[in-house]
């Protein structure tokens, strides 16, 4: 199975304020769901301090594309984990990833970050076989996994 590197964005509206929030889905990993190999979720939130819009500052922003990119590179390495979501917005961001294995996706997430100073990180696991997370993530911008608008990100 080929990973790709397609995704899409779509807005949805923060469940208890005005803000937006800005979700970025990964298309085309189909034959990963199909696998049934991926059932666990692995939720990581980052709390930021939040502009009037509530996004993060531009130096939030930027240490928090550097975490991304580490994390995202550690976990699809060897295919432990798939990075197919992101939600920023309303004073947080979160990662999503449906992983293999809980205990090595913390033993790699902690080896990840390790050259970060300490981060405001919370996570949040549950199985999820049936990828009800994404598949809801997909609905946002009127698809269904495979039907992916190819924006990249």
């Amino acid at each position: 199975m080929k990973l790709g590197d397609v995704w899409f964005s779509a807005i949805a509206e923060a469940e208890n304020s005005d803000c937006m929030i800005i979700v970025s889905g990964r298309a085309e990993i189909e034959p990963f769901i199909q696998s049934g190999k991926f059932k666990e979720r692995v939720e990581i939130t980052w709390i930021y301090e939040p502009d009037s819009k509530g996004m993060p500052d531009e130096a939030t922003a930027k240490l928090m594309e550097e975490a991304q990119t580490a994390l995202k590179r550690a976990m699809e390495k060897d295919k432990l984990a798939i990075f197919t979501g992101i939600y920023t917005g309303d004073g947080e961001r979160t990662w999503v990833f449906y992983t293999r294995n809980i205990p090595a996706f913390g033993r790699m997430l902690n080896e990840a970050l390790a050259p970060f100073d300490t981060l405001p990180l919370s996570i949040y696991t549950e199985k999820d076989p049936e990828w009800n997370e994404y598949r809801e993530m997909c609905e946002l911008q009127g698809q269904e996994g495979e039907d992916g608008d190819d924006t990249e990100l």
